[in-house]
């Protein structure tokens, strides 16, 4: 059974200006638009696919005429993703070192002090960058001119 997000492979049984039909089998057939045919600028689409072509599909779309939507480059997508998630190994948590993970003092502030708490902080990281901004605006060598004073 055909439905979207499927990936079928199938063949190119022609090639228009907008794009190539493929057949799926069973009689289905559908649209690779000419957009969908690859992940760069497609100018000529003869220059990408050609009739009797088997192709790697992705089903985008069924309409409520039955008509299919096909899309190449979202199958390659697909295809690679799911090898690499094959190939990749389980991620690990890592914890820096620098942080106390067991510290309780945290943990018993309520959302609001620990949402002030975050405010504070923040706001004082943002002074000390305003301050780190504008002593390197305020003095020091300039690339237009030598040093400033």
């Amino acid at each position: 059974m055909i439905s979207v997000g499927s990936i079928l492979e199938g063949k190119v049984i022609s090639v228009m200006p907008f794009g190539a039909f493929v057949d799926l089998g069973g009689k289905k057939s559908g649209l690779v638009h000419i957009s969908e045919i690859s992940s760069g600028y497609v100018k000529n689409i003869n220059e990408h696919v050609k009739k009797g072509d088997t192709l790697r599909v992705k089903v985008i779309g069924i309409d409520e005429n039955g008509k299919i939507s096909l899309s190449a480059k979202q199958a390659v997508k697909e295809t690679q993703k799911q090898k690499n998630d094959t190939l990749r190994e389980p991620r690990r948590s890592v914890r820096p070192d620098n942080i106390d993970w067991h510290s309780s003092a945290e943990a018993e502030m309520s959302f609001e002090d620990k949402l002030s708490k975050f405010k504070h902080d923040s706001d004082e990281n943002m002074q000390a960058l305003k301050r780190s901004a504008e002593s390197k605006r305020s003095g020091g060598y300039s690339r237009r001119g030598g040093y400033s004073y």
